[in-house]
């Protein structure tokens, strides 16, 4: 199959980007099994070496005309975002975020999680996933205990709720190690390790015992929770969005924060961890989310739709709007 992608960001990227690193290991997952993958994509991308052929994109064709770019003989074209133009050719569009109160999408739209699409009017999902090549078994992965929390998320962002989680923390004396920015505390519990990426983000994944997730809005899907289980942490988290079908057995997910507080200071989890790993290599892994998205690429190249009407954001709130908990 003749797949073409597009994105402005040189991939692989070195640190933060959880839709740029999806898309670099469905193209690379692609081009294993043979496929042919063309990538339209900033000049400094190093995509070669995997079998993805690189269309380099300059000045106004890297964010504006790079459409014009796109091979003659492509099969389907794979976008992350939604087009404010039409594409001649078969056309997938991944959502990675939330839509706007009443928000329009194009009807070959793919969310994130089943949570993520009902709330799109939508029922056609591919799961996130990860490559497990650059998340190996860590070595204390029989030897975890249960006093260090990680809370992995934009700190400043009040829908990821920082707040109960320091709460949490300093009431059942755990340590809480946030990446992610920083948070000011002056208590010796909490510790601030900002912005990181690549072996620093995992090294600090693995000296941890739990992540904590109580967000307060409809999480399309939640990268972090999959990074956390792969290294085996069991998710103790809210129910809003993607997290009760994301987490499983492998945590729990709580209903308020009196939950919350007693699944973190019981460790709430029936699943070892390294039985959590193998749950997420079960669910979660990359050549998974491609075989998935190889059934769906064949569809829209027999020119069907995904959807019979435009998927449509159905929440009267704006994502953002901070829900219970």
């Amino acid at each position: 199959m003749k797949i073409t992608f597009y994105h402005h960001v040189p991939l692989p990227v070195k640190k933060y980007g959880g839709t740029e690193r999806i898309l670099f290991w469905h193209m690379k997952e692609l081009a294993r099994l043979g496929h042919e993958v063309t990538f339209l994509g900033h000049p400094n991308s190093e995509v070669e070496n995997y079998g993805i052929k690189l269309i380099p994109l300059e000045g106004e064709f890297l964010r504006d005309r790079w459409q014009e770019k796109i091979p003659n003989d492509t099969e389907v074209v794979h976008l992350q975002y939604q087009p404010s133009f039409d594409i001649e050719k078969p056309l997938i569009c991944t959502v990675h975020g939330n839509g706007q109160v009443g928000e329009s999408f194009h009807k070959n739209s793919v969310f994130v999680s089943k949570a993520h699409a009902n709330n799109h009017n939508s029922d056609i999902f591919v799961h996130n996933a990860l490559d497990f090549d650059e998340y190996p078994e860590p070595e204390n992965i029989s030897n975890k205990g249960r006093d260090h929390l990680l809370f992995l998320a934009k700190a400043s962002w009040r829908v990821k709720n920082l707040s109960h989680c320091k709460n949490v923390a300093k009431k059942t004396k755990k340590h809480l190690h946030i990446i992610g920015g920083k948070s000011f505390s002056l208590s010796r519990l909490i510790h601030n390790h900002g912005f990181v990426g690549g072996q620093e983000k995992l090294d600090i994944i693995r000296s941890c015992d739990a992540l904590v997730f109580p967000v307060r809005w409809p999480e399309p899907f939640g990268i972090a929770m999959t990074e956390s289980m792969s290294q085996g942490l069991p998710i103790f988290g809210s129910q809003h969005g993607s997290l009760p079908e994301v987490i499983g057995e492998a945590g729990k997910a709580c209903a308020n924060y009196e939950e919350f507080f007693d699944a973190v200071a019981n460790f709430d989890c029936s699943l070892s961890p390294k039985q959590i790993r193998e749950y997420c290599l079960d669910k979660f892994a990359i050549n998974t989310y491609s075989e998935k998205y190889l059934e769906l690429y064949d569809r829209v190249i027999k020119g069907q739709s995904l959807s019979i009407e435009e998927p449509r954001y159905l929440l009267k709130d704006r994502a953002e709007t901070l829900l219970s908990f």
